[in-house]
């Protein structure tokens, strides 16, 4: 069982918003729409701004990277029941990890802020893989530390390049809508589920 980690075991959704238009506003002078970087969130930071930004991809990371690490103490949010789902797939055997596009030392400070800095066995952060989500690379790299195969994993996101990433890798996706996708757009990407709350997911996982 793995997971993607912003806005589907944390809540980081208004952090990354708040951090885009700050971005934005610092270095073009105006900020971004949510309603357009919402639809960014799932990919790297670089790999978003050399996409729309190139001539200032460099200073939209600094500028983004500072703003967030300074705010995410105050803007972090937990989802209730996560850490006692996590606990309970562990209890009852199942390997899991975290995959994300996040860098490490931001990751594993995002899993220190919602308390669960100790509970995820595996975290796959950027720094692991050359390619990113939609690629396939991230979630594989994380099956081949477990000694896992695709078609033994689930992988549970809140944006289409997770389900992506997952049909890519030849594993199964769990799609969740508390996070940056909607729903139509989650399940025109066709995941085996879209679930709406974690006890939902927690009945599509552990019965």
């Amino acid at each position: 069982m793995l997971f993607d980690l912003d806005g589907t075991v944390a809540n980081t959704i208004p952090l990354i918003l708040e951090s885009y238009a700050h971005a934005t506003r610092t270095v073009l002078g105006r900020p971004a729409p949510a309603e357009e970087t919402r639809n960014w969130i799932g990919r790297t930071l670089r790999d978003t701004f050399d996409a729309r930004y190139p001539a200032v991809s460099d200073e939209l990371l600094d500028a983004y990277r500072t703003w967030n690490e300074a705010n995410l103490e105050r803007l972090i949010r937990r989802y209730d029941g996560m850490a006692e789902l996590l606990a309970d797939l562990s209890d009852a055997g199942l390997a899991t990890g975290i995959v994300t596009s996040k860098r490490r030392n931001p990751a594993e400070a995002t899993l220190s802020g919602v308390g669960l800095g100790d509970s995820v066995r595996l975290l796959t952060a950027m720094e692991d893989t050359s390619r990113h989500k939609p690629a396939a690379d991230p979630l594989l790299h994380a099956l081949t530390l477990l000694d896992r195969r695709p078609e033994e994993c689930v992988y549970v996101g809140d944006a289409i390049y997770d389900v992506r990433c997952a049909a890519a890798a030849g594993a199964d996706a769990i799609a969740v809508t508390w996070g940056a996708g909607s729903p139509a757009e989650l399940a025109a990407e066709n995941p085996v589920a879209v679930v709406d709350t974690v006890d939902a997911l927690r009945t599509m996982l552990l019965g």
